[in-house]
């Protein structure tokens, strides 16, 4: 009897161990099933938050122009006899660019001046003979009268002849030539476009609250997309004294040294104004920035918890400043040095494990350009 309640408690026993065994077997293999179910580790792009100097701007665009420009046209008709300059050239003012035929006014202009040649030769004469009384001062009055009329004719022919010929009207560069040699030519056509190219004037619009921080003679920098990797310094020279009252823009004029003549009349241009003085921000890429409806976030990444090599993100609010090409200033929430996630977010939360891969990132330049592929 003894050993058979023996047996059973051996038996017994080894029931239980067995089913022991089976649920600590069994929570194992789940605490392993919830491991394998946590969040992989996300790839993301990163990059240190740095400090940089930062200058406030006000950005417009706007149009070149010339200081002086203008197209050549001729107030009369006529038959092209002379052409004195090639699509291009750089001409002085005063310069003879072209002639019409003239032969008709020129040859009455001869005649006019030969009549107050004469008229003068009278009236010297008469002048002489009036010493000696032999004529009255009514007649003199009359010589001088008739000379005086002849001269005004003389000067109102050659005024006709002049407007046959075409001259610069001030120094600079001409553009495509617009006619030929014996072309006829009629009144108001345009012959060439001459324009001065140093310097040159940029017009661009601001709305009227800039005009607090702009005044005349302060610095602005130019850009063109002809060459994006230069900034033509300038100068104000002239704001308008009246506000657009439909956009409510005002109408600026800035000065340029354009001595190389790269820059043109009719350009595109984007322009900056220096204000206020330079400071010092933490910038970031405008893509690390993401928005919720509590404020802006940004995710640092830091070694985990009790890890050596593994790496989570933190989540933290930022306070942003102005923009700057791809550049954002952040005035708090990130400290220079902090490492920051600047691509793949949207997959993030606080504490998610991730991985780092720099192969390819979002542009972080202060002055984008657009590249033509």
């Amino acid at each position: 009897m003894k050993k058979r309640m023996i047996i059973m408690l051996a038996a017994v026993g080894l029931v239980f161990g067995a089913l022991y065994g089976f649920q600590t077997f069994k929570a194992s293999m789940i605490k392993q099933a919830l491991a394998s179910l946590r969040d992989p580790p996300q790839t993301v792009a990163t990059t240190q938050a740095t400090m940089t100097p930062w200058q406030t701007t006000i950005k417009a665009v706007g149009s070149v122009r010339a200081e002086k420009g203008a197209d050549l046209a001729l107030e009369t008709s006529g038959t092209v006899t002379e052409l004195n300059f090639k699509s291009g050239d750089d001409v002085r003012e005063g310069q003879v660019l072209m002639r019409l035929r003239a032969d008709d006014d020129i040859a009455n202009l001869d005649s006019l001046k030969a009549t107050a040649d004469l008229n003068g030769i009278v009236l010297r004469r008469d002048q002489e003979q009036i010493k000696i009384h032999a004529v009255s001062q009514a007649t003199i009055d009359s010589d001088a009268a008739n000379l005086k009329k002849a001269i005004a004719q003389v000067a109102q022919q050659q005024a006709i002849v002049n407007k046959k010929i075409l001259t610069a009207p001030f120094s600079g560069r001409l553009g495509i030539r617009s006619v030929d040699l014996g072309q006829y030519v009629s009144a108001g056509t345009t012959v060439v476009t001459l324009q001065s190219l140093d310097p040159v004037f940029v017009d661009f619009y601001l709305p009227q609250q800039a005009l607090a921080n702009v005044r005349s003679g302060q610095s602005v920098k130019a850009r063109v997309d002809t060459y994006p990797d230069a900034a033509f310094d300038g100068t104000i020279t002239a704001i308008s004294p009246k506000v657009d009252s439909t956009s409510r823009n005002v109408q600026v004029r800035a000065e340029f040294a354009n001595a190389d003549h790269r820059l043109v009349p009719g350009m595109f241009a984007t322009v900056e104004i220096l204000i206020g003085d330079p400071a010092g921000f933490v910038t970031l890429p405008q893509t690390a920035i993401s928005e919720n409806p509590y404020g802006d976030v940004v995710f640092l990444v830091e070694k985990k918890d009790g890890s050596s090599t593994g790496l989570a993100v933190k989540q933290v609010f930022v306070k942003t400043g102005e923009t700057r090409g791809d550049q954002i200033a952040v005035t708090s929430g990130v400290q220079a040095g902090d490492q920051v996630v600047i691509a793949g977010q949207m997959k993030l939360h606080n504490g998610s494990q991730v991985k780092v891969n720099n192969a390819v990132v979002p542009t972080d330049d202060a002055n984008p350009t657009i590249v033509d592929r």
